[in-house]
C-alpha cells in the first residue's frame, strides 16, 4: 500500500457495514471471508452455481446469487447498485472485469475495487471509472521476495517507491542498548515510531529505554537507509 491508495481508503464510509463481492474464485473468496468474520454484511455472486454454493456452505457470506455481472439488469435485480462499496475479483477474465466495472460506475456505485491480472489491466480499470485497484498477485510476489531477502522486516508500508514505514525485529547489534545509544537519526538518518512491549507498541518510546533481542521496532525513512540498518 502507499499513499495514492489513502485518498480512496479516507473516502470510504466509516458506517459502511454492507459490501458486495463480485467473482467467488480465491481472492474473491478471501475477501469474502475476512468482511464476514470482521462482522460486516457480504453479498457474494459469480456466474458459477458451483461458485455460489460453496460459499453458502462454507457460510462466508450473509448471501450469494448467481448472476451474470455484464448484463447491467442483473446486477440491478441482485441489489448490487445498492451498495456503497463493490469489490471486483474477477481478475482473469479481463473482458468481463472491465465489463462489470463499467456497469457499476455508470449505475453510480461510489466505491469501486477492481482486482487486475496486469499492469494494462489496471489502466483499463482506471479508465472506466474504477477508484481503487489491486495487483494481489504482484503485491503477494513482492512482499515473498521481501521477506526472503530481509526476513528481519515484519511489515512494511511503502509511502511513495523511495520511502518506507518498516516493522522489524531488532537487530542482534542492538540488544542492550537505549535507544539514545543507537543515534538512528544520525547514524542512519531514520526516525523510531515504536517499539514492541509485552506484545504491544510504544509509540514515542523513551530514548533511556533498552531495547532487548526478538522484539520489533518500527522505523521511517528513506529505503536507501533502511537498507543500512544491520537487519
Amino acid at each position: 500500500m502507499n499513499l495514492s491508495s489513502l485518498g480512496f481508503l479516507r473516502s470510504l464510509r466509516k458506517d459502511n457495514h454492507q459490501f458486495a463481492v463480485i467473482g467467488l474464485g480465491r481472492f474473491g473468496r478471501s475477501v469474502c471471508s475476512t468482511l464476514h468474520n470482521l462482522g460486516y454484511e457480504v453479498l457474494g455472486t459469480d456466474v458459477s452455481e458451483k461458485a455460489v454454493s460453496q460459499v453458502l456452505t462454507d457460510q462466508i457470506v450473509a448471501h450469494a446469487v448467481q448472476i451474470d455481472s455484464t448484463q447491467p439488469a442483473a446486477l440491478k435485480e441482485a441489489g448490487i447498485f445498492e451498495f456503497d462499496t463493490v469489490i471486483i475479483a474477477i481478475g482473469n477474465y479481463i473482458q468481463e472485469s472491465i465489463i462489470t466495472t463499467l456497469n457499476v460506475k455508470e449505475a453510480g456505485v461510489p466505491h469501486v475495487v477492481a482486482k487486475a491480472s496486469s499492469e494494462i489491466h489496471g489502466k483499463l480499470l482506471k479508465k472506466v471509472g474504477a477508484d481503487h485497484v489491486v495487483f494481489p498477485e504482484y503485491e503477494a510476489g513482492c512482499s515473498l521476495a521481501r521477506s526472503l531477502t530481509k526476513p528481519n522486516i515484519l511489515d512494511r508500508f511503502d509511502l511513495d517507491p523511495d520511502h518506507s514505514i518498516v516493522e522489524l525485529i531488532v537487530p542482534d547489534q542492538f540488544h542492550g542498548k537505549t535507544i539514545a545509544d543507537l543515534q538512528l537519526r544520525n547514524q542512519y538518518g531514520l526516525n523510531l515510531l515504536a517499539v514492541s512491549r509485552d506484545g504491544k507498541f510504544e509509540i514515542n518510546p523513551d530514548p533511556r529505554k533498552y531495547l532487548e533481542r526478538g522484539t520489533a521496532m518500527v522505523v521511517i525513512g528513506c529505503n536507501k537507509d533502511i537498507n543500512r540498518l544491520p537487519i
